[in-house]
C-alpha cells in the first residue's frame, strides 16, 4: 500500500516536545532491462504461426500469420503440382500450429489434408486443421476486409483512396488466390483472437506488417538430409530453468556458426539455412560482406558492429504491446538502447564502401525517423523514476501541470506532518502518537496505534472521528482535517499516473506512425548480424570464398575438410572433389570399415550445402555448379511411430532420390543394401546405379559408399567414363590396420571388419571365431539344392509377380527399373552353381565319374542365361530337355508375359528352327547354346572346373553382348 504520511510521537510520561516523523512507503524493487530479453526468450517459445491456404486449377495461395512479430506474410499466386511439393515444402519450414482452408476443396487438396493429418510423428506436432465455409474467401469480401482493417503502420491522417492506394502497394491484389487466402486468414484471426483473447471485444489483433515471402531459386533438402549432415542437432537442456524449451542446439553446423548477437540475426540464420538458395546475386552479395570483414583492416569495425547489435533487441515485440497498451517499463529503455544503436550502424556504414549493397542500405534506410524517435524517447521518458516506482513517469518541464503536482506530492510529507502534530493536540492524551497518510484512490486518513483497551469493534470509536479500518495493528479514521485536505488536494497521485499515461499513450503514437521504419531496421540489423557471424567462423576455422559457376555441371573442390569433425579430431587429412561433365559423374567409393568414407560423403555435401546458404567453406579452394537438390541415404531415421522396417525407411529415401533427381542433383548413398539378403541388396544397388548411368549427360553426381565388393569383381556396372571407382587409402603393418584417410582412385580389396571389431572391444577369442567361419564359408562347397521358388498364384500371373515373389524389395523401386533388377536377381543363383563341385564328388563313385550333375548344373546355367536375357524367347539345348527336374520347374513358373515365353513341348537345339527372324535374337540363341556346349565341355574335361571362374570370365560378358 503506497502511502504518504506523517507521525508525531507522544513520549510515554507525557512530557517534553510532541516528536514528529514522516513515513514513506517503500520501493518496489524492479528487475532491470536485461530483464527483457528473457522475456523475449519466453516469448519466442510462446510464438504460434497460423496458416492459410487456397490451391485452385494448379496453383497456389498462401499467407500466414506469425505471433512473435504480429505480421502477416504471404505468398504471390504460384504454380504447384498436384502432389504439391510446394505446399509441402513450405509446411516443412515454417511449422504451423494450424492450418486453414475452405470447406469446399478438391481431391488433390483432400488427400493432401487427409495425410497430413494422420502424420502422428510429425515433429514438433501436427498442425490442426480448420475447415472455413467457402464464403468466407469470397474475392470481394476478402478484398473489403482487407481494406477495412486497422493497421498501426498507415498514419490516420490518410484518407480511404490514400489507404486504398498505399495497402495496393504493398499486396498484389491481382494475385487473386493471394487475397482470398489473406481474407480467410482475416477472417480466422478476428474469430479465435489470436493474442488478444483476454481483451475487450472492439480490440483487434495486431497486424504491425504484410511482409511478401517467396521459394524460388531453392535448393531442395529433406529433412533426413538436414538430421545426417548434422546441419541441425537439438539436445536436451542440462539447466533446470529450461524446462519450458528443453533443448538446446547441440554440435552441428549451425551450432558452430550461430555467432549472432541479437535474436532475429539467430532466427535470420536460422531461415537462411533452412532456404539454400543458387540465385547467385544474392550468394555473391552475402559472400562480398563477409569478405570485407575478412581483411585485417575491418576487424576492429567488424567488432563495433558486433557489440552495437548486441542491443537490437525484440522491436516487433515492443510494437504490439504498444499496440495492445500493455507496454512495460523496461520496453522503453530496450527500445531507446535499440534505436540509438541502430543510429550507431547507421554512422558506421556511411563511412563503409557504398559498393556493397548491404552498407548503402543501411545508410539510407536507416533515416531520420529513427532520430526523432530516440529524442522523443530520450526528452520525456525518466528512466530511474520509471524503474524506481514501477511504472512510466517523466522528465521535468514536459508538462508545467504534472510538474505543479508532483512539486505539491512531494512537499506533502512536511506539510502532514504539521497536521498530525494539530490533530494530536485533540486526540486522548492516552494515544501516544498518530500519522496523518496519503493512500491512492482513498485520500487522506488519520492514523493511530491500537491501544490495549481497544479489544471490541465498539472500542475502535473515537469521538469527532470516522473509522475506516484496521490494519497491522494500526487504526485508520477520518477526520474533518483529513477530509478538507481531500476536496483542496484531491487524489494527486492518480491525477499525475492518468497525465503520464496520457503522455505515454501519445508518445506510442508517435512511435507506432514510424513502426516501417524500426521494422526494415531489424530486418537490415539482422542481416548484418548474420554476415558478421558468418566472417567470425571463417576466421576462425580459416574458411575460403566459394565460386560459383552455373556453366559447370559439377563440384569441385581442393582440399576440402569436414567443418564438425575437424574441430574433434586431433589431426584431420583434407580430400579433393572433382565430379562433373562426362567424366566420374557417378563416383564409387570402397574401402575398410572405419577408414572415412561416411566422413568424404557428409564433407561434401556439407561444404555444397555452406557454398548455397552464403558462407565460405572449409576448403582451400571450392568453385559449385548448379546444384538444385541434395538428397543422402546416410542414416536410417528409425521411430516406432513411423511403423516401418530399416530396409524400409532405407528404400524410401533411395526412392526419392531415383523419382526426383536431376542432372543438377547431389546424391549421397552410404552403404545401401546392407539392410536386407546381401545379394538381394548387391542387386539394387546396382539396379539403382545403373538405372542412373543409362541416363548419360542427365545422370546426376553421385557419391556412393559401399562395402559390396562384388560390385566391382563381377562388373555388375557398365565400364565408361561416368563411373569412377574410389577407395580409402590403407597399409597393413603386421597384424594391424594403418587408416591414411586419403581418397584415391582404385578398389578396396577387403573390409578388415575383424580390425574394426577389435578396435571396438569386441573380445579376441569371437574375432578369432569370425575369421575362421569366414575362412571356412570361403573354402567350403555350397551341397544344397536350388532353391524353390513359388509358383504365382492363377492363370493370369505376370512377371512382376514372379519379381515379386523372388525379392520383396522390388515392387518399392519405379517400373521402369524391374527389368533391370530381374537382371541382376539371376545372381543369387550364383553360389547355388557350387553344386556342380558337390555334385562331382559324389560322381567318383559311378563308373564314368558323372551322374545326374547335368541336370541341376545346366538348368541352373541356363536360368541364369535366361534372366540375363530377358528379352529373347527361350532356348533350351538338348541336355536340358532330357531334364524331368528342368521341365517341371520351368513349367511351374507359368509366366504369361511374351517376353518370357516358356515352348511347349520344350523343344530341342537341334532340331529347331529359330522363330525370330531377327538377327539380334539368332545371335542370342547362338550365344546361349555355344556357352552351354562350351560348358559341357569343360565339365567332362576338368573334374575340377571352377565354375565361378566360368561365370566371370564366360558368362557375364556373354549376358552383357546378348543385353
Amino acid at each position: 500500500m503506497a502511502s504518504l504520511g506523517a507521525t508525531p510521537n507522544r513520549t510515554p510520561q507525557g512530557s517534553g516536545p510532541r516528536e514528529a516523523s514522516t513515513r514513506f512507503p517503500s520501493p518496489v524493487a524492479v528487475p532491470a532491462p536485461g530483464g527483457a530479453e528473457e522475456e523475449e526468450v519466453e516469448e519466442e517459445e510462446l510464438a504460434e504461426i497460423h496458416l492459410c491456404v487456397l490451391w485452385n486449377s494448379g496453383y497456389l495461395g498462401i499467407a500466414y500469420y506469425d505471433t512473435s512479430d504480429s505480421t502477416i506474410h504471404f505468398m504471390p499466386d504460384a504454380p504447384d503440382h498436384e502432389s504439391l511439393k510446394l505446399l509441402q515444402r513450405v509446411l516443412d519450414e515454417i511449422n504451423p500450429q494450424s492450418v486453414v482452408t475452405s470447406a469446399k476443396q478438391d481431391e488433390n487438396m483432400t488427400r493432401f489434408l487427409g495425410k497430413l493429418a494422420s502424420q502422428e510423428h510429425r515433429e514438433p506436432k501436427r498442425p490442426e486443421i480448420i475447415f472455413l465455409p467457402s464464403v468466407d474467401f469470397g474475392l470481394e469480401i476478402s478484398k473489403q476486409r482487407l481494406l477495412s482493417g486497422n493497421y498501426s503502420f498507415i498514419p490516420d491522417s490518410m484518407t480511404a483512396t490514400e489507404k486504398i492506394l498505399f495497402l495496393s502497394s504493398i499486396i498484389p491484389f491481382d494475385c487473386l488466390l493471394t487475397v482470398r487466402a489473406l481474407g480467410g486468414l482475416l477472417k480466422f484471426l478476428g474469430r479465435r483472437r489470436i493474442g488478444v483473447e483476454l481483451e475487450d471485444y472492439n480490440v483487434s489483433v495486431p497486424i504491425l506488417a504484410f511482409k511478401k515471402f517467396v521459394l524460388t531459386h531453392l535448393v531442395n533438402l529433406d529433412q533426413d538430409t538436414y538430421s545426417v549432415l548434422q546441419i541441425f542437432k537439438s539436445e536436451s537442456h542440462p539447466s533446470v530453468y529450461k524446462v519450458a524449451s528443453g533443448l538446446k542446439e547441440g554440435l552441428s553446423l549451425f551450432g558452430i556458426l550461430n555467432r549472432c548477437r541479437c535474436k532475429w540475426g539467430e532466427k535470420l540464420l536460422r531461415l537462411w539455412f533452412t532456404r539454400p538458395t543458387h540465385d547467385l546475386g544474392e550468394l555473391n552479395s552475402r559472400l562480398d560482406v563477409i569478405q570485407f570483414f575478412l581483411l585485417p583492416q575491418n576487424l576492429d569495425m567488424a567488432q563495433m558492429l558486433h557489440r552495437l547489435l548486441g542491443h537490437i533487441k525484440n522491436v516487433p515485440l515492443i510494437l504490439k504491446r504498444m499496440k495492445l497498451s500493455h507496454t512495460k517499463v523496461s520496453d522503453w529503455q530496450v527500445l531507446y538502447k535499440t534505436v540509438y544503436s541502430a543510429l550507431g550502424l547507421r554512422d558506421a556504414c556511411c563511412s563503409l564502401p557504398q559498393s556493397i549493397q548491404l552498407f548503402r542500405d543501411i545508410a539510407q534506410e536507416f533515416s531520420d525517423d529513427l532520430h526523432h524517435i530516440a529524442s522523443l524517447i530520450g526528452k520525456v521518458v525518466d528512466f530511474e523514476g520509471s524503474l524506481a516506482e514501477n511504472r512510466f513517469t517523466v522528465l521535468p518541464n514536459i508538462d508545467p501541470e504534472i510538474d505543479e503536482k508532483k512539486r505539491r506530492l512531494m512537499g506533502l510529507p512536511n506539510f502532514l506532518t504539521e497536521v498530525a502534530r494539530k490533530e494530536l493536540e485533540n486526540l486522548d492524551s492516552r494515544i501516544p502518537s498518530c500519522s496523518v497518510i496519503y493512500i491512492p484512490l482513498i485520500g487522506f486518513l488519520l492514523c493511530i496505534p491500537r491501544l490495549s483497551s481497544m479489544v471490541e469493534a465498539s472500542d475502535f470509536e473515537i469521538d469527532g472521528l470516522d473509522f475506516m479500518f484496521l490494519s497491522e495493528e494500526k487504526l485508520h479514521y477520518r477526520s474533518a482535517r483529513t477530509k478538507e485536505l481531500d476536496a483542496l488536494l484531491g487524489d494527486l497521485h492518480c491525477e499525475i499516473r492518468d497525465q503520464e499515461t496520457l503522455l505515454m499513450y501519445q508518445l506510442q503514437c508517435q512511435v507506432l506512425a514510424r513502426a516501417a521504419v524500426l521494422t526494415r531496421v531489424l530486418d537490415l540489423a539482422s542481416r548484418l548480424d548474420v554476415l558478421l557471424a558468418l566472417a567470425s567462423a571463417a576466421r576462425d576455422y580459416g574458411y575460403s570464398r566459394p565460386r560459383y559457376s552455373p556453366q559447370v555441371l559439377g563440384v569441385r573442390i581442393q582440399n576440402g575438410r569436414h567443418p564438425l569433425m575437424e574441430l574433434c579430431a586431433r589431426t584431420f587429412v583434407p580430400n579433393s572433389t572433382e565430379c562433373g561433365g562426362d567424366k566420374g559423374r557417378v563416383k564409387v567409393i570402397t574401402g575398410p570399415n572405419s577408414s572415412g568414407k561416411s566422413i568424404y560423403l557428409k564433407q561434401v555435401g556439407l561444404i555444397v550445402f555452406m557454398a548455397l546458404v552464403g558462407s565460405f567453406v572449409p576448403a582451400e579452394e571450392a568453385e559449385i555448379g548448379a546444384v538444385d537438390a541434395i538428397f543422402t541415404r546416410i542414416h536410417s531415421c528409425e521411430s516406432i511411430s513411423l511403423g516401418l522396417s530399416t530396409f524400409m525407411i532405407d528404400l524410401n529415401q533411395v526412392a526419392k532420390a531415383v523419382n526426383n533427381a536431376t542432372a543438377q542433383s547431389l546424391v549421397l548413398i552410404d552403404e545401401f543394401g546392407k539392410g536386407t539378403n546381401t545379394v538381394d541388396g548387391l542387386a539394387l544397388l546396382a539396379a539403382v546405379l545403373r538405372h542412373w548411368l543409362a541416363l548419360g549427360r542427365t545422370c546426376p553426381h553421385i557419391f556412393v559408399a559401399t562395402n559390396f565388393l562384388s560390385l566391382v569383381q563381377l562388373q555388375l556396372l557398365p565400364q565408361g567414363p561416368l563411373v569412377q571407382y574410389l577407395t580409402m587409402e590403407t597399409c597393413e603393418d603386421g597384424n594391424d590396420l594403418v587408416f591414411f584417410y586419403q581418397v584415391c582412385e582404385g578398389v578396396a580389396k577387403a573390409s578388415h571388419a575383424s580390425h574394426t571389431a577389435v578396435q571396438a572391444g569386441l573380445p579376441n577369442r569371437l574375432v578369432a571365431r569370425g575369421k575362421e567361419v569366414m575362412r571356412s564359408k570361403c573354402t567350403t562347397t555350397c551341397t544344397s539344392e536350388l532353391p524353390s521358388i513359388p509358383t504365382p498364384v492363377g492363370p493370369g500371373s505376370r512377371s512382376t509377380e514372379f519379381l515379386t515373389l523372388i525379392s520383396p524389395s522390388l515392387p518399392q523401386l519405379p517400373s521402369a527399373l524391374q527389368p533391370c533388377c530381374l537382371l541382376f536377381l539371376g545372381l543369387r543363383l550364383d553360389p547355388k552353381w557350387k553344386t556342380h563341385q558337390a555334385c562331382q564328388g559324389f560322381a567318383k563313385k559311378e563308373p564314368n565319374g558323372k551322374v545326374s550333375a547335368w541336370p541341376q548344373c545346366l538348368h541352373s546355367l541356363h536360368l541364369l542365361l535366361w534372366l540375363f536375357s530377358p528379352f529373347q524367347g527361350l532356348i533350351f539345348p538338348p541336355a536340358l530337355c532330357s531334364s524331368e527336374t528342368h521341365h517341371f520347374f520351368l513349367k511351374s513358373l507359368n509366366l504369361q508375359d511374351p517376353r518370357f515365353s516358356v515352348p511347349q513341348p520344350l523343344p530341342s537345339a537341334q532340331g529347331l528352327s529359330c522363330p525370330f527372324s531377327h538377327k539380334s535374337r539368332f545371335f542370342s540363341f547362338f550365344s546361349c547354346q555355344t556357352l552351354v556346349d562350351k560348358f559341357m565341355k569343360l565339365d567332362l574335361e576338368d573334374p575340377n572346373l571352377d565354375l565361378n571362374v566360368f561365370m566371370s570370365q564366360e558368362v557375364l560378358p556373354a549376358a552383357t553382348s546378348i543385353l
